[in-house]
């Protein structure tokens, strides 16, 4: 790939395209042929380039409308969708106010009582759900809210041409209210749970100057990098800056300073990208003995690096982010309770009953939510004994018998074998008739 002059630097011109697009105004519309008239690339080039501006969130496709800049949504900002978002979640068609599409919304009031009672419920940056009534739709334009029309319904051109003037959108979808509030309200708790969810993003500062070396300089100049960083080990880059390799101070070790970096580094390193979990990048780099790991982008270029000490330093607090949100293990093990002062050897007791909502196709308890029980109580013991960071390496299921559904049963975990590695338990659950699954799990442990 060719390079382009790019004020002090020189970008390719896929990274070019990139900056020229983000220098755009928040709003406006482009296309493959104005980028490649402009910049006089070919359409291909030009294609490419704009398909990873989508991906990176900083342009957006719209149905009638085209493709337009817009602005990057922040991480803390994963928990509140945009009207946009809610036109493609709801299959839904815009009426007007195309151009405030990527506008986040605070809430949503659904517009089931009379006019007059309303008022005190919509405000700037709602979403008033509402079915066939045009004095509502324009009510919360006036106050600065979006509307969505329930049931298929269409509606005045008044109303569609006050939308288009304040930039709030106006959506008609084929659902009924109560769907519509339902699905809305699913999206906005998934998004609450990814929040909790903490990654590389949240403990690298990215923007820095990196220490790197490239393929042909030569441990003279990674023994002066080492005396002027104090750092044992960097990241070995390309002309272009995508990572190649890493070098570290037992690399070099006993050979001549005039050799090359690149006939001593490790080709071909593991990396993760920004978005990676805590608790993924710590198994990676534990399991691998990896104690540095750069962080890239779509095209392996090197935009941070993490040590093994700041992830593991991270680690305590991965799993113990406020609870916005409860998942499907969190439900299912909603129902259970340690039963104190019943203990088996090096193992403990939970006791809970089966609900409806986890019966399989036959009727039963699913295999499903009894492997997901089962390794819960693994981990709860793990952590309990072992008061460490822990990630499952593998968990072998044995289903003796059906389990029924509004029976108690008792999950009984007890630990075979703990060191500083790895640990092995083996998980039963017994109900009134006696054993009904057994598991037996390890893990592997991740050093304090």
């Amino acid at each position: 790939m060719g390079t382009i002059d790019f004020g002090e630097e020189a970008l390719t011109k896929h990274e070019f395209i990139l900056q020229y697009i983000q220098q755009l105004k928040i709003g406006e519309k482009i296309s493959v042929r104005s980028i490649a008239k402009a910049l006089q690339v070919s359409e291909g080039t030009a294609y490419r380039a704009l398909k990873e501006a989508e991906k990176i969130g900083i342009v957006s496709t719209r149905e009638r409308i085209g493709t337009v800049r817009i602005e990057k949504k922040q991480r803390g900002d994963h928990d509140r969708l945009t009207f946009s978002e809610i036109v493609t979640i709801l299959d839904g068609q815009v009426l007007g106010g195309a151009a405030g599409l990527d506008k986040t919304l605070q809430k949503f009031v659904i517009g089931a009582m009379k006019l007059e009672a309303m008022l005190s419920y919509i405000d700037a940056d709602s979403l008033l759900i509402v079915g066939n009534r045009e004095d509502a739709h324009l009510y919360a334009l006036e106050e600065g809210a979006g509307v969505l029309i329930t049931g298929g319904f269409d509606t005045s051109d008044e109303v569609k041409r006050l939308s288009d003037e304040r930039e709030l959108p106006i959506i008609s979808c084929k659902h009924d209210t109560f769907t519509v509030a339902s699905i809305i309200n699913r999206a906005i708790y998934d998004r609450l749970i990814q929040q909790k969810i903490m990654r590389i993003e949240d403990i690298v500062t990215f923007g820095q100057t990196l220490e790197t070396l490239y393929p042909g300089d030569t441990l003279e100049t990674f023994e002066w990098l080492q005396r002027e960083t104090g750092r044992a080990r960097f990241p070995v880059v390309d002309e272009k800056g995508r990572i190649v390799g890493i070098i570290t101070s037992r690399d070099a070790a006993g050979n001549p300073l005039s050799h090359t970096v690149d006939k001593l580094m490790t080709r071909n390193p593991i990396t993760v990208r920004a978005n990676t979990p805590i608790t993924s990048a710590a198994h990676t780099m534990a399991s691998e003995g990896i104690d540095l790991l750069p962080i890239v982008d779509r095209q392996r270029k090197l935009i941070a690096v993490v040590t093994r000490q700041e992830v593991l330093a991270a680690m305590p607090f991965a799993g113990k982010q406020p609870q916005s949100g409860e998942t499907f293990d969190d439900l299912m093990w909603s129902g259970f309770s340690k039963i104190t002062g019943e203990r088996t050897g090096e193992g403990w007791l939970y006791r809970g009953r089966m609900t409806p909502q986890m019966s399989g196709p036959l009727g039963t308890v699913s295999e499903g939510v009894l492997m997901a029980l089962l390794m819960q109580a693994g981990r709860l013991l793990i952590w309990e004994i072992g008061k460490r960071d822990h990630v499952l390496e593998s968990v072998t299921t044995y289903f003796v018998r059906p389990t029924q559904i509004d029976h108690e049963i008792s999950i009984v975990p007890r630990l075979l074998e703990m060191n500083r590695k790895s640990a092995k338990l083996e998980i039963e659950i017994v109900d009134d008739h006696g054993l009904a699954a057994k598991a037996m799990l390890s893990a592997q442990m991740i050093d304090p």
